[in-house]
């Protein structure tokens, strides 16, 4: 079980491949920063690999103006959000 935190945008593509490689049964995604831009709805192609399995950081998401636009397939999560998804998932891997 792990949880993978990305924080580049969808335009750096070879990365989300690279994630999807490794990403686990047992895995979940948490975007960070730029990722937020993945849970538009325009971007959910960049997401299909990870089977609904993905939170973005609701603080990261405002500062981008991107609240209220995106996809329903998403979590929002805030910062207890993510301190529970750490105690949740015993290792994290960070794609920068």
């Amino acid at each position: 079980m792990m949880l993978h935190l990305l924080n580049r945008s969808p335009q750096f593509d070879g990365l989300y491949w690279d994630l999807s490689e490794a990403f686990g049964a047992d895995d979940h995604l948490l975007l960070i920063e730029d990722a937020c831009y993945a849970a538009l709805p325009a971007a959910a192609a960049s997401l299909a690999a990870f089977g609904g399995r993905v939170s973005v950081l609701s603080e990261d998401a405002e500062s981008r103006g991107l609240l209220g636009r995106l996809s329903d397939d998403v979590a929002l999560v805030d910062m207890a959000g993510f301190v529970a998804l750490t105690a949740t998932f015993p290792h994290s891997l960070s794609w920068f």
